[in-house]
């Protein structure tokens, strides 16, 4: 008995031992409920912590954010006041610009996933959601002439300004060398901006020099037939581009793809997932924006004693172009001129073959009579933009004296539609 309570008094007089032999005893038992339960906060305190990273990354960190209450502004004018439309359209204005930006910021992370030639596709149709969405409540509107002349705006100030400003910022950066380009995916884009310009041009001159079989009916079936070719012919550009020469629009110059794919590697900094829901919400924002937007175009117009051939083919554009312009730019600057080409002359490509038309099919389908009859003196100016950027890019080759001609012709296109008046309905 005595050597038996000798060898349990270990236990029963000291305390402490007996308190860590049941606690180890009990944690031999709850070891995995005890590690749920510490693991589930962990858990949700980094799913927290990534969810705050993303939205500061999106809509804080860049500078232009500082945009983004104009656009809850807009729409607190816009029930609050009658005669301000002036105030309304600017305050949307300047609130549509850091959501372009961040439109094609979203893309450019999705685009990390996807390789570099769906990405590129990518950056071109988010960076026209702006103009395309802008398009589509102007033409639920009947705001017909703002579809045609916002999107004509877009092409110009792709084509001219983005690439202009592009080509001049990377030749001063880099005055030393002789920047190029892939000449051949230069001239297939030409090639299709030339055909847009043919489907635009046939309409007019239909029109303006009355040949039509049937009046007031032939500029729109041709306008209809016109579309579903170049919606054709866009999608077999597609197919060329994406799976029978996938190395058609390769880089002309391939040095030190090591460092720049660390670089690209460390710019990565959303994932996928949140990727795609950002490009969702960016996009519901912008489309409730481009509503009031629209609304106020005629009201800023008035008050402002501007024409609205001004408005929509300089001003909206200017801000529907935010994205790429500031792509274009940055490319240039990193010498990698042809994304820079596919971001400015592809939005291009894009919008003539594929935007234009579809909004004429949409508004077939809607009962609108959208045509391609974009009157003579849009439909010249087109014309002659795309012949003088052809010209620019048939050496694949930039300097800075280059982007200064192309920024030059856009402020001369700027001031012609600043004296223009858009003719009325029926003046031929």
């Amino acid at each position: 008995m005595d050597t038996d309570f000798d060898e349990e008094t270990p236990f029963s007089t000291t305390p402490s031992a007996a308190i860590a032999a049941s606690s180890s005893s009990s944690s031999k038992h709850h070891t995995f409920n005890f590690e749920t339960a510490v693991n589930l906060p962990k858990f949700n305190h980094s799913r927290t912590r990534r969810i705050s990273k993303s939205i500061y990354i999106v809509l804080i960190k860049a500078k232009i954010n500082l945009l983004l209450p104009f656009g809850p502004l807009a729409i607190f004018l816009h029930y609050t006041t009658t005669a301000k439309h002036v105030w309304v359209f600017f305050f949307a204005l300047l609130g549509i610009a850091p959501l372009a930006e961040r439109l094609g910021y979203a893309t450019e992370q999705l685009a990390f996933y996807t390789g570099p030639t769906v990405g590129g596709l990518l950056n071109a149709t988010f960076g026209n959601a702006t103009e395309m969405i802008i398009s589509i409540y102007a033409l639920k509107s009947d705001m017909i002439r703002v579809v045609q002349q916002s999107l004509l705006g877009s092409i110009l100030s792709n084509m001219l300004l983005v690439l202009g400003c592009a080509f001049f910022t990377g030749g001063i950066v880099h005055y030393k060398k002789l920047q190029v380009f892939n000449k051949a995916a230069a001239v297939v884009n030409s090639g299709l901006l030339l055909m847009a310009v043919m489907g635009i041009l046939f309409p007019a001159v239909l029109h303006f020099t009355h040949s039509e079989v049937h009046l007031g009916k032939s500029v729109l079936s041709l306008s209809r037939f016109s579309s579903c070719i170049m919606l054709l012919a866009y999608a077999s550009y597609l197919f060329f581009q994406l799976r029978s020469q996938q190395n058609f629009y390769s880089p002309v110059d391939q040095e030190g793809d090591t460092s720049e794919n660390s670089d690209e590697e460390e710019e990565l900094e959303l994932s996928q997932c949140e990727a795609i829901i950002w490009l969702a919400i960016l996009t519901a924002w912008v489309s409730v924006l481009s509503g009031y937007l629209v609304d106020a175009i005629e009201g800023a117009s008035e008050s402002l004693n501007m024409s609205v051939a001004f408005i929509s083919v300089i001003l909206l554009p200017i801000v529907g172009n935010a994205a790429e312009h500031a792509s274009a730019i940055m490319f240039a600057v990193k010498d990698k001129l042809d994304i820079t080409i596919g971001v400015a002359v592809g939005s291009s490509t894009q919008i003539s073959m594929f935007v234009i038309p579809f909004c004429v099919v949409v508004g077939w389908c809607m009962g609108k009579e959208m045509d391609l009859n974009f009157q003579l003196f849009e439909t010249a100016t087109l014309f002659i933009t795309v012949l003088v950027v052809a010209f620019m890019m048939q050496e694949g080759t930039s300097n800075y004296f280059k982007g200064l001609m192309l920024i030059l012709c856009y402020l001369i296109v700027a001031a012609s539609f600043f004296v223009h008046v858009d003719p009325k309905s029926g003046d031929d």
